[in-house]
């Protein structure tokens, strides 16, 4: 049973690999064709794309298992986990990349990036991912509805600013996948059909790991909690992580760093509006830990880049150590 769950992981792993590189591809034709540039096709239509699938776990289980106190919890836990393993986890993964990939990157070990689009959005992170664990305190329901109701319109200024800041950027692009393998017209069609291909190749290889990782650690005994902060957010951030590496691989830095950070607002507002609406929100120890590894992180590379006015693989690849001290926190 076990080599088999392994062997279903190694197909999901591959299938989510060959789909981001699909979306990636796809994602930046649309943004040419669209006329926008990398902070929105990074920050926004990348971002939202690759967080359906971990976005889908808070919701199923908050609202169609809402009865059951352990479904509850795993889905409050899958909601701040995943903003702690993009502030953490994936940004140590694309600093690493930029080691790895730096005799292909005529930038070497510095990294191109648009600093107001990234510093904008983490910023934008820390206001709303502090205000979300500071709800869990507050006893009257209608504050916390209110910061939940500020979460979101905060996430619709977000992108009305990332919108209105936008510049064009979408230039010497890779044929579009659709176009160089099945020789089909690249126009608005073919390229909106690649990039919903591609999300659902994302979902099913996100839902195939997440079933196989539960089988395993059933079968290994780790606890539902330990599971839904840690396993889930790692699996279901898979999409982000990848996108990035490909990214970075191509010295896109902007998208990569982009995909991340928007991403992160976006887990930051709406689904955390989602948990405070909908469940008690009582946080325990562990989750606020995780919560302040995550601000800490976060505003390492915000201050970095507001200092140095650029950003280099160093603050990103210590958001490892974070994710670090927070795993030897939980045991």
């Amino acid at each position: 049973m076990i080599w088999f769950n392994i062997i279903w992981i190694a197909i999901s792993l591959i299938l989510i690999l060959i789909s981001c590189e699909l979306f990636t591809n796809g994602i930046e034709w649309l943004g040419k064709n669209l006329k926008l540039g990398d902070g929105a096709v990074g920050s926004i239509f990348s971002a939202v794309g690759t967080c359906i699938p971990e976005t889908m776990v808070p919701i199923i289980t908050i609202l169609f298992l809402k009865e059951n106190k352990e479904s509850i919890d795993m889905g409050i836990a899958a909601i701040l986990g995943a903003p702690f393993m993009l502030s953490t986890l994936a940004f140590f993964v694309t600093g690493i990349s930029v080691f790895i990939f730096w005799f292909k990157r005529k930038t070497g070990m510095r990294m191109s990036v648009n600093n107001s689009i990234i510093s904008r959005d983490i910023s934008c992170f820390i206001i709303a991912y502090t205000l979300g664990i500071l709800a869990s305190f507050v006893k009257w329901y209608v504050v916390r509805r209110g910061i939940a109701i500020f979460l979101i319109i905060l996430y619709i200024y977000y992108i009305m600013i990332t919108l209105k800041e936008d510049r064009i950027t979408m230039d010497r692009l890779n044929k579009l996948y659709m176009e160089k393998i099945l020789n089909i017209k690249n126009n608005i069609y073919t390229i909106l059909l690649q990039v919903v291909i591609a999300v659902l190749g994302i979902i099913l290889g996100a839902h195939m790991f997440v079933s196989s990782i539960e089988d395993t650690s059933k079968t290994l005994g780790i606890s539902i909690f330990v599971f839904s902060l840690i396993v889930t957010p790692i699996v279901t951030e898979l999409p982000e992580k990848f996108n990035s590496i490909i990214w970075i691989s191509k010295k896109k830095d902007t998208l990569a760093i982009g995909n991340i950070t928007g991403a992160m607002v976006f887990q930051s507002c709406i689904p955390v509006s989602l948990g405070i609406l909908a469940t008690p929100w009582k946080l325990n120890h562990n989750i606020v830990t995780c919560a302040v590894m995550a601000v800490l992180s976060s505003a390492i590379i915000y201050f970095w880049i507001e200092h140095k006015k650029k950003l280099s693989p160093v603050p990103l690849v210590l958001g490892g150590v974070f994710y670090t001290i927070f795993i030897i926190s939980l045991f």
